[in-house]
């Protein structure tokens, strides 16, 4: 994945979520569930690639950061439970999609099966 609107689409296939953009500022478009309103994915332009900020059990956290140079603690958020993957090509695509994946999970306390996932 290199481009947001992979990471958009992807969080969509879950149940229940919606694409958010509370900033007023179109560099920052978040994907929330609607039951609670809590942002899952948050992605942005910086430093010319895509970021996305994903929850991520703290147990977790430290092996993301220390399997991919760019994934790193999560940027204007709290560094023990969100961790920010950089969109460069160097983290693969299915462990993108199970960072976001749990990062939902978290934010839902549940595992739904949604269309299209891997």
């Amino acid at each position: 994945m290199k481009e947001r609107k992979e990471v958009l689409d992807f969080g969509l296939t879950f149940p229940e979520v919606y694409v958010d953009a509370p900033f007023h500022d179109e560099n920052w478009v978040l994907l929330r569930y609607r039951r609670n309103k809590k942002a899952f994915a948050w992605t942005y332009e910086r430093n010319g690639h895509i970021w996305v900020n994903v929850k991520v059990d703290p147990q977790w956290r430290d092996f993301w950061r220390e399997a991919y140079p760019s994934v790193l603690p999560g940027y204007h958020q709290n560094k023990e439970h969100w961790n920010s993957i950089i969109l460069d090509g160097t983290v693969p695509d299915e462990e993108i999609r199970r960072m976001i994946a749990e990062s939902y999970d978290l934010i839902t306390g549940k595992r739904p099966q949604a269309e299209g996932r891997t």
